[in-house]
């Protein structure tokens, strides 16, 4: 991370001081830096912790069980499939790996010029509409391999 780097991080995480002092909410400030940066550098994560008057292991084991915090940017999409009981039982993954041969790529991975980001979610909430596919924001709903080519071709 470059002085400018730092110096930029510094403004983003003032304020996120905790107030009241002693009460940080390290997940918070964690959502902030990745909204700001697209994720969280993994060699920021002394600094925020001195922000926030934590340690760095508490400031790591947020950001490594929120699924949600990534360490490094995403594509310009983000597709996420669910891999929830509901989900599983409808064949999501049929789904996952149509996505995975269709972008030839695995989950974790950015694909082809950054155009997307595949990540597996553990529930969408859409049970009744598995076997579910979110793509940013939007939930698709009733997904099926055969369905990937042509919703995929939708985010450009």
């Amino acid at each position: 991370m470059t002085t400018r780097d730092r110096s930029g991080l510094a403004e983003l995480l003032e304020p996120c001081r905790p107030v009241p002092p002693g009460k940080p909410n390290i997940l918070k400030t964690l959502l902030a830096v990745q909204s700001a940066l697209g994720h969280v550098p993994v060699n920021a994560i002394p600094q925020i912790a001195r922000v926030l008057g934590v340690s760095d292991a508490q400031v790591a084991g947020v950001l490594s069980y929120y699924s949600d915090l990534r360490i490094r940017s995403a594509g310009r999409h983000l597709i996420r499939v669910c891999m929830g009981e509901s989900c599983v039982a409808n064949r999501s993954g049929f789904v996952l790996r149509a996505i995975q041969d269709h972008l030839r790529m695995s989950v974790g991975d950015n694909g082809p010029e950054g155009r997307f980001t595949l990540e597996q979610m553990f529930c969408a909430g859409n049970c009744a509409g598995s076997p579910t596919v979110m793509v940013d924001e939007d939930l698709h709903g009733k997904v099926t391999s055969s369905d990937v080519s042509s919703l995929l071709e939708s985010y450009t």
